[in-house]
């Protein structure tokens, strides 16, 4: 996988001057549509490994599905074999599943999509999506995606933000990608998502191209730290973030024992402390700091 659409973004491109979710009158619920797909727009499986925790931690309830018939080759797409808790042998079509959860202590209702990327028909794909979220009543909708990069592990995962919807970027100081080429998924459903009028915005993790097999959990933990940010609900990562450092010191370990790798790393590592040294990286600590509060706050409640 090559860098692609979302690579040009811009990475966290100062402060934003208001959220992404506006206030609502008291008793009403916002509902926020997340979506990943496994395939072109997933490196390392992040983007839809992120949700699945997500997913898993909030107890997101099935409440639609989309037909795999319609859009999959499953000659590319392949159905799997697996054995359920009796023994016995079933077997797993790729497909796309549509999942409700509410975030805690908050007035933000999430639809979770998660599925693989299909074969076909992505314009008429896209628009039964558009159905679901119709009926689903989704008021925002944020894409989810990871790309390989010319980045450290060692160094926080940079996570791109970026709207093709003009006044959400102004009011949240974000930039439209510069990105030229083919697409996936998830830009077709970000243009499908804009014409149907609803706020959408793009996250992208950049995965180190030299460790690009699954899973990622330092990427993921870089997404859901974005998602946090932009719905404003305190995400428990705790568990995730040791999984994080594992696999960090796992790299560290294969590194060190090819010098051509670990001096690769090392020249990445000074590109990207060397571009790093202009910004104060205030906001950065501010920002970590306020999450500190909010699951300090939720932990004494």
């Amino acid at each position: 996988m090559n860098s692609f659409e979302g690579a040009t973004a811009e990475e966290g491109a100062g402060p934003e001057r208001e959220r992404f979710l506006q206030p609502v009158a008291d008793g009403q619920r916002v509902t926020v549509m997340l979506a990943a797909f496994e395939g072109w727009n997933d490196a390392g499986e992040a983007a839809s490994d992120s949700l699945r925790y997500l997913n898993k931690l909030w107890g997101g309830k099935k409440v639609a599905s989309i037909d795999a018939d319609e859009y999959y080759d499953f000659q590319f797409t392949r159905p799997t074999v697996r054995r359920n808790a009796a023994g016995e042998r079933k077997i797993k079509w790729p497909s796309t599943r549509i999942y409700k959860a509410s975030a805690p202590n908050s007035n933000v209702d999430v639809i979770f999509v998660q599925g693989t990327e299909p074969s076909y028909k992505w314009r008429a794909y896209t628009a039964e999506l558009l159905v679901h979220a119709e009926a689903l009543h989704v008021d925002y909708v944020v894409l989810v995606g990871a790309l390989l990069a010319d980045v450290p592990h060692s160094r926080p995962i940079p996570v791109s933000t970026s709207s093709d919807d003009a006044p959400l970027r102004e009011r949240m100081d974000l930039e439209a990608s510069q990105y030229e080429g083919p697409v996936g998924i998830v830009g077709v459903l970000s243009e499908v998502s804009l014409l149907a009028g609803i706020p959408t915005v793009s996250l992208w993790a950049a995965v180190p191209h030299y460790v690009a097999q699954a899973p990622s959990p330092k990427a993921q933990l870089a997404l859901l730290h974005r998602i946090e940010e932009l719905l404003q609900v305190p995400l428990d990562t705790h568990e995730l973030a040791e999984e994080a450092e594992a696999w960090e010191r796992g790299v560290d370990e294969l590194a060190t024992e090819d010098p051509e790798i670990a001096a690769y790393v090392r020249q990445l590592e000074e590109a990207k402390d060397t571009a790093d040294l202009p910004e104060a990286s205030g906001e950065s600590i501010a920002r970590e700091f306020e999450r500190y509060l909010k699951r300090r706050g939720q932990d004494r409640g």
